[in-house]
C-alpha cells in the first residue's frame, strides 16, 4: 500500500508540473515567438540564394571557352576570373550565413508548437518532420562548410595557376546539394504550411480565436 500511495503521489507531481514552454508563455505572441516574425525562413534563403549563386557562376566560368563569343558579341567585358571571384565570395557568404540559419532554426524549433492532429503531404506527422528538417539542417550546414572549404583550396592552391578555378567534381556536388536544398526546403514549408509552425493566424485558428477581432 506505501508502495502505491508514493506512486499515485508521483503520478500527481507528474500531472502538476509544466512544460518549458508553458514556463515563458507570458513572454511569447500568437506565433510562440517573443519576436514578431521568425527569422529562421529569411535567413534559409539567403542561404539558398548565395549557394545557387555560387555554383552557377561558377559553372559559367567553366564554360567560359563556350561562352566567350556570345559575351563579346554582346559587348560584355567579362573575364573568367571574374565568374570564379562571384563564385567564391557567394559560397563563402552562404557559409557564414548558414550557421545563423541553423542556430535560428534550431531556436524557433524549441518554441515550436505545432497543430495536432495533422499529416503533411508526405504523411508525417508534426514531431517526425521537425527532426527530419533539424537533422537534416545540421548535416547541410556540414556539407556547405565542405564546399567552402574545398573551394577555397581550389582557389588558392590546387588550382591556382589553372583557368578553370573548379573541378567538375566540385560542380557536380554543388548541383546535387543544390537538389538537397531543395527537398530539404520542402519540408521546412509544411512544417508552416500544413502544421502552423510560428504562422500567427494558424495558430490563432487552432485555438479558437476570431482572427476579425484579434487581428488588425
Amino acid at each position: 500500500m506505501e508502495y502505491l500511495r508514493l506512486l499515485l503521489n508521483k503520478q500527481m507531481i507528474f500531472l502538476t508540473l509544466s512544460s518549458p514552454l508553458d514556463e515563458i508563455s507570458f513572454s511569447l505572441g500568437p506565433n510562440n515567438l517573443p519576436y514578431n516574425l521568425p527569422i529562421h525562413p529569411n535567413l534559409v534563403h539567403f542561404t539558398i540564394g548565395l549557394f545557387a549563386i555560387a555554383i552557377t557562376f561558377d559553372i559559367a566560368g567553366a564554360l567560359y571557352p563556350l561562352e566567350k563569343r556570345i559575351l563579346r558579341f554582346l559587348a560584355l567585358p567579362v573575364t573568367r576570373l571574374s565568374f570564379h571571384d562571384v563564385g567564391w565570395y557567394n559560397i563563402l557568404a552562404s557559409c557564414a550565413i548558414t550557421f545563423l540559419t541553423v542556430a535560428t532554426g534550431i531556436y524557433e524549433m524549441l518554441l515550436a508548437a505545432p497543430i495536432q492532429g495533422v499529416k503533411s503531404s508526405l504523411g508525417l506527422g508534426a514531431m517526425p518532420t521537425m527532426i527530419m528538417h533539424g537533422v537534416g539542417g545540421a548535416i547541410l550546414l556540414l556539407l556547405i562548410v565542405i564546399m567552402t572549404v574545398w573551394r577555397g583550396f581550389q582557389r588558392f592552391a590546387w588550382r591556382r595557376d589553372l583557368g578553370r578555378q573548379v573541378s567538375w567534381s566540385y560542380l557536380l556536388s554543388g548541383v546535387l546539394i543544390l537538389v538537397i536544398l531543395a527537398v530539404h526546403g520542402t519540408l521546412g514549408a509544411e512544417l508552416a504550411a500544413e502544421f502552423g509552425v510560428h504562422i500567427t493566424a494558424d495558430q490563432l485558428l487552432a485555438a479558437g480565436a476570431d482572427l476579425n477581432e484579434v487581428l488588425p
